[in-house]
């Protein structure tokens, strides 16, 4: 408007020289444009034809020059063009599974650095442990937040608990109370006794099932209910809601119980369309919300009668000593001696654990023994490490744990060939930044695929084959499960990591290392070996994993378990 205000009210004589000044401080390229106009003779209705030309090539130029100027920014990384508000989202519903269509845009693009946008929502995705770091450990503090979606709102009952809540006071006030309270090393050790019990009683199962010369196993439905067994011991102080089975197997309770919590695992972070377009949210876009919703339902169904009855029993003085989670998250006290927590933070903060501790140890512990059976000398080389620690005499304790190195190899081969989910829990941007050479905005959700990285083979030599030897070139007296060079990502790295490293990697090689230990295991009689397929919508095993298992430890080992 200025320079039109210029052009209109000036005489020719003048009009050169406003134009010059108007350069001095805009454009230059206005120079040319004043040069071209002050060397034309016109007639006023010729000069006003001439600016019904001329201004649209300005305003042309203007934009060619910003356009230039943001050339010079760095760009977002590489990824398909995005549509108007929607973003790239009918091109993720029309190719689903939706990590499988990531996995196909990254390798067409040739890069281990993508973006896709949903919505509004610029989602960021990793396949490089190099740019993974620069993300989590470098630049930690701005990608330290979580979404805001109405599926982690619904879970965590309005952002009351750790791993899903944005970050701000009430994410710092609940990760000081789960590092502090709940899975301190003094805590983890208290707790001994309780994981020593489900360790007995998961062997005590199998033994059940094979005693008389073998039997067939559900090795996927075992390790399963092993986990959900745990946890409820853990939280609650009980194996069972319900009466369970006589051979140490779960009831229907328990079945529908940790069914429930795979299906609220499945769905969290589901990129379900309201997730990106919240102005949808009453749609319910492939049934997300219906399905999340009953599965939550179903695990309150059985947590808040038993967390409600609980704080009575400690208010009205039937209950003065702690035997679980439970109970600790209740004695805790603020400054004034009142309650630390909420009812709803209670209720909230124990689902949450009951929903991320499940996982990952059956997934591992089925994908690892159905590799391991296929490549028996693999199992052998185990079972004799087992042996050589343990001794056929006793059963494998978490005191042997260290000694375990190439037992936790295989575990570790297990989470970087089949993790059990291709993303992490997202992170979000809390203020523009650079990653990588690329602009990352402010609100971006980085999603790292753990898959892309296990088998990404700038990283890791043969990277399709099940190698358990690689984790032990280096270093090899100390191997853990978790990767702080970001190597793999199963626990995560800095504030958003998991909490509970130390109980996951427990159970986890506790399970396979009773499993491996107790018995002998090979393919059913009428399969050669076990089919390694993936199930098409994720990356657990398309197939439940079914073996013949036999006791290969002394009788009175068994027996001094079966009570």
């Amino acid at each position: 408007m200025e320079l039109l205000y210029i052009i209109v009210t000036c005489t020719q004589p003048t009009l050169n020289q406003r134009l010059r000044e108007y350069t001095s401080f805009k454009f230059n390229y206005l120079l040319r444009l004043s040069v071209i106009i002050s060397a034309m003779e016109y007639s006023a209705p010729t000069f006003l034809l001439i600016l019904f030309f001329i201004i649209p090539l300005f305003i042309k130029l203007l934009k060619h020059n910003d356009s230039t100027k943001k050339s010079k920014k760095p760009r977002l990384p590489p990824g398909p063009k995005p549509w108007p508000i929607v973003g790239n989202i009918p091109e993720m519903l029309a190719n689903k599974p939706t990590f499988r269509w990531i996995q196909n845009i990254m390798n067409d693009l040739e890069t281990e650095i993508a973006c896709i946008r949903l919505g509004n929502i610029h989602v960021i995705l990793v396949t490089s442990p190099s740019i993974a770091r620069e993300f989590f450990v470098k630049q930690d503090a701005i990608f330290a937040s979580r979404p805001l979606n109405w599926s982690s709102k619904y879970v965590s009952s309005g952002y009351l608990t750790t791993t899903i809540t944005p970050f701000g006071e009430q994410w710092k006030k609940m990760k000081r109370v789960m590092v502090e309270e709940l899975i301190s090393p003094k805590r983890h050790q208290w707790l001994h006794d309780k994981r020593a019990e489900e360790a007995d009683n998961l062997v005590r199962h199998v033994y059940n099932q094979t005693k008389n010369g073998g039997g067939l196993v559900d090795l996927r439905n075992v390790t399963k209910q092993y986990g959900g067994n745990l946890m409820r011991r853990l939280l609650f102080n009980k194996r069972y809601f319900g009466n369970g089975r006589e051979d140490g197997g779960a009831g229907a309770v328990e079945l529908e119980y940790v069914e429930s919590l795979f299906i609220a695992i499945r769905h969290i972070y589901a990129f379900s369309v309201s997730d990106y377009l919240p102005w949808l949210w009453w749609l319910d876009f492939e049934g997300h919300k219906k399905i999340l919703k009953e599965a939550t339902n179903t695990i309150r169904k059985y947590h808040d009668p038993i967390i409600e009855e609980r704080i009575h029993q400690w208010r009205n003085g039937t209950r003065a000593h702690q035997e679980d989670w439970l109970d600790v998250l209740i004695s805790l006290k603020d400054a004034n001696n009142n309650p630390f927590l909420t009812l709803q933070e209670i209720k909230s903060q124990i689902m949450e654990i009951a929903v991320g501790a499940i996982d990952n140890p059956y997934n591992n512990v089925e994908w690892v023994l159905s590799e391991m059976i296929n490549q028996p000398e693999m199992l052998q080389k185990a079972t004799q490490e087992l042996d050589s620690v343990v001794g056929k005499e006793r059963l494998v304790e978490e005191s042997d744990i260290p000694k375990l190195n190439y037992v936790k190899a295989c575990l570790k081969e297990g989470f970087r060939l089949h993790p059990i989910a291709d993303f992490n829990v997202p992170h979000v941007s809390m203020e523009d930044t650079i990653v990588a050479n690329y602009f990352i905005p402010k609100g971006s959700h980085i999603l790292v695929r753990r898959q892309g990285i296990g088998h990404n083979p700038r990283v890791w030599e043969e990277p399709l084959k099940f190698k358990p030897e690689r984790h032990l070139k280096n270093d090899a007296c100390r191997v853990t499960l978790a990767e702080p060079n970001l190597e793999l990502f199963t626990f995560g790295i800095g504030r958003r990591s998991c909490p509970a490293i130390t109980l996951g990697s427990t159970m986890t090689i506790m399970l396979f290392a009773r499993l491996v230990h107790g018995f002998t295991w090979i393919a059913p009689p009428n399969e050669s070996t076990i089919d390694l397929s993936e199930y098409e919508r994720d990356t657990t095993k398309a197939k439940p994993l079914v073996a013949l298992g036999k006791p290969r430890l002394s009788v009175k080992v068994y027996h001094q378990i079966m009570n």
